[in-house]
């Protein structure tokens, strides 16, 4: 149902032109406000503090929505946000994303690297060991990466008494931003893979389709076999009775979906040709979406490490392990 209702909404204000306006520097309160104005920011919240009360594994069809519609604003990392603080915690209710990581540096200088939509939100939620600190951005430093349209951005605060603590579990963050990354990387291929199997049965080469080559139709069998992988692995991640994920599936759903979309990307443009790499073409808002999501709260080397230590650590063998997993 809300799966349903968020597709409705998007489809009408997240079009290709709206994220491209909102990649130029555009105002994104039109969008943010046809989400946040529609409740969506309080899908996890109980009844009594207004929200939808949505059990977590039915949130994953809601952010994968997101993904297929390579959505330019913080709009998952409110929500779960919102799930990791305290109940009795009031956020602030303008744009929040959540930090990967928080460094305090000896001069008690406050650092964030590399946060999703860190150039444009306006709360970030880190983790400060076991606990949660909210940071205000417009007091931040903030630094970009050079890349046209990212909305990646590093943030510095020079006094760490800006960090307001709040209650709640920050040893869940991480597992809750791989989830979710692993959701919008599903959504996001499962467009590309869209665009690239309509484009290959409507574009003529040598007097028939490109999708009636046997070559062509090898790759598109990779590519959905990605593709259903993925989406597999990041729904898995879901599957949990409490609010947030469990920490191993998040790992085993991040790196898979990590390390497919950068095949998923490659042969989306192999196939495409040039038109997939011109502005006015769309498949480029998704697939710039594959790869900056794909190292969002840490990417495939990062998980694959993390799965592998956890492997050594258990008294099983691989195969038990991964029965459990």
């Amino acid at each position: 149902m809300f799966a349903e209702a968020i597709e409705h909404i998007l489809r009408d204000r997240c079009t290709p032109a709206a994220v491209r306006a909102v990649e130029a520097g555009g105002s994104p309160a039109p969008l943010w406000d046809a989400i946040a104005g529609a409740g969506f920011l309080d899908l996890l919240l109980g009844e009594e503090a207004g929200g939808a009360e949505l059990p977590l594994p039915e949130l994953y069809a809601v952010v994968s929505q997101f993904g297929r519609y390579a959505m330019p604003l913080p709009v998952v990392q409110s929500i779960a946000a919102r799930a990791l603080v305290a109940r009795e915690v009031q956020l602030p209710a303008g744009m929040l994303t959540l930090a990967p990581a928080l460094r305090r540096e000896p001069d008690g200088t406050l650092l964030c690297p590399l946060v999703p939509y860190g150039a444009i939100a306006e709360y970030v939620l880190a983790a400060d060991g076991s606990h949660l600190v909210l940071l205000a951005c417009e007091h931040a430093l903030r630094g970009g990466t050079a890349i046209p349209h990212s909305h990646l951005g590093t943030l510095v605060w020079r006094d760490d008494r800006r960090a307001e603590r709040i209650a709640g579990d920050g040893r869940a963050l991480a597992a809750f931003g791989a989830a979710l990354h692993a959701a919008l990387l599903a959504g996001a291929m499962a467009k590309v893979f869209e665009m690239t199997l309509q484009y290959c049965n409507e574009r003529s080469q040598f007097g028939k389709t490109l999708g009636k080559f046997q070559a062509i139709q090898h790759q598109l069998s990779v590519m959905a076999e990605l593709v259903a992988a993925t989406s597999i692995a990041a729904e898995a991640s879901f599957q949990a009775t409490d609010r947030t994920p469990r920490p191993l599936s998040a790992a085993i759903a991040k790196a898979r979906a990590s390390e497919a979309a950068v095949s998923v990307a490659n042969t989306a443009h192999a196939l495409h040709g040039a038109i997939g790499v011109t502005e006015e073409y769309d498949l480029q808002l998704f697939t710039r979406r594959l790869h900056e999501w794909r190292i969002a709260h840490g990417s495939e080397s990062y998980w694959n490490r993390v799965l592998g230590e956890q492997v050594l650590a258990e008294d099983s063998t691989l195969a038990e392990f991964v029965r459990s997993a």
